[in-house]
């Protein structure tokens, strides 16, 4: 597969999403650079043949296009601005393309930042879990410049099925906000149904399986609903960065907006629970644990 034969490709975070997102890359004829903080991981992707770089400077020095695929707003400020950044090693007209879920505020002044340094950016987080990571399947939502959003939109379709250009700067972090409201709060329909069912001697098996393909159908009934069933807790996505990322779209909605989520709120709220009982490391799914401790 030669899809992106030519692209040179830096990519930054090689976690749980990062990692099957730049296999994918490879497998696609990239020529791939990448860090990481593991070296483990390092050394798996070395035996692979793919270079890797010991910092992100190092990585982003000969690459036109820069992937950051981190756990959060600090962790992009760090391999951005940090000591070896992608600052220190960014030549002109790199596209510096951040796909983690990163605050709103922070993604404006980082396109600042690498727009000053002479870099084109976008913020282009993702939706689809472990699952959608390897199967090349995510939902990719974009911010940034149109002509620069088509200048890449081949790398993003080897990586997602739907991917979308929603704005400039720090749209793409919007639209994933409300994704992840979304998101956050069917997950706490579900288990809060679920539990109520269960506590009146219905079956849940039966009942998700009566309430596929109706009105209450869902991704998230289908996926997780099968996870609370089975208790499969493996994380594809944790409980903390849900939680984290429900934060993020309150601070922006409250301090930009001036707009109160009592629901997105309250969702939280049911989070901080999980991970106050130590489940923070669990897939998010495992939010049901808060209704049977009630």
């Amino acid at each position: 597969m030669t899809a992106l034969a030519g692209e040179n490709i830096a990519f930054i975070g090689l976690g749980l999403m990062g990692r099957p997102m730049a296999l994918n890359l490879e497998k696609a004829g990239a020529k791939l650079t990448v860090t990481t903080r593991n070296p483990e991981t390092l050394n798996m992707f070395e035996d692979l043949g793919i270079e890797t770089a010991p910092t992100p400077a190092d990585a982003a020095a000969n690459a036109d296009i820069v992937i950051i695929c981190v756990a959060d707003t600090d962790a992009v400020e760090n391999v951005l601005m940090g000591e070896d950044g992608v600052l220190d090693g960014l030549e002109e007209d790199t596209i510096v393309i951040d796909m983690g879920t990163t605050g709103v505020d922070a993604t404006r002044r980082f396109a600042d930042a690498i727009e000053d340094a002479g870099g084109e950016w976008l913020d282009a987080p993702v939706s689809g879990g472990t699952t959608g990571a390897q199967n090349g399947t995510l939902s990719i939502m974009v911010g940034g410049e149109a002509d620069i959003f088509q200048r890449v939109e081949r790398i993003f379709r080897v990586m997602g099925n739907r991917v979308t250009h929603v704005g400039q700067a720090g749209a793409g972090q919007i639209a994933k906000a409300a994704n992840q409201m979304i998101v956050g709060i069917t997950i706490a329909a579900v288990a809060e149904s679920f539990s109520m069912a269960e506590e009146a001697g219905v079956d849940i098996a039966s009942l998700r399986e009566a309430l596929t393909g109706g009105f209450a159908d869902s991704t998230i009934l289908q996926q997780h609903g099968k996870r609370m069933i089975e208790r499969n807790f493996e994380p594809g996505g944790k409980a903390r960065t849900q939680r984290k990322d429900l934060y993020q779209a309150l601070e922006f909605s409250e301090s930009d907006l001036g707009l109160e989520l009592p629901m997105t709120r309250l969702t939280m709220e049911l989070f901080d629970e999980l991970i106050d009982m130590g489940g923070g490391d669990l897939d998010h799914s495992a939010l049901i644990k808060v209704y049977e401790e009630d």
